[in-house]
């Protein structure tokens, strides 16, 4: 019996982790076992899809993507499930075509955000604040 093809891609976007899973199937989509289709928020999910779209249907109808996503709020798991996607797509294809096509839409579905949070310091309630003095 030959082994079927599936491919395991990870995507990161402050403290969200997403885990793609892509297998050849008819075009189905989950996010956290939630079909893309009724994934809410709805701009989290039209976040999600900016990938899918910019690639075309005839990528990704063949492709069924199993996305698991944890940490981080809303926005971060959209981004990082966005992430895993189109490098999954990438890797999937293997086309040039799709790398420049999703570049030139925006780089970090691609390439990640190095920013996190500074952490804090002493004498003070956060990172660069510091505790005030009143002289009187």
């Amino acid at each position: 019996m030959p082994a079927k093809k599936v491919l395991v891609v990870s995507g990161k976007r402050k403290t969200a982790m997403a885990r793609a899973v892509v297998k050849p199937g008819v075009g189905r989509i989950r996010v956290n076992k939630t079909p893309l289709e009724i994934y809410e928020p709805e701009i989290a999910r039209e976040k999600i899809m900016e990938p899918l779209i910019q690639a075309g249907d005839e990528v990704w109808r063949q492709l069924d993507i199993d996305v698991k996503v944890s940490g981080g709020g809303y926005m971060g798991q959209a981004e990082a499930a966005r992430m895993a996607i189109a490098n999954a797509l990438l890797k999937w294809t293997k086309r040039q075509h799709l790398r420049t096509v999703f570049v030139e839409y925006d780089r970090t579905m691609l390439v990640g955000d190095p920013r996190r949070k500074e952490p804090k310091k002493f004498g003070g309630p956060g990172a660069r604040a510091r505790d005030q003095k009143s002289y009187r």
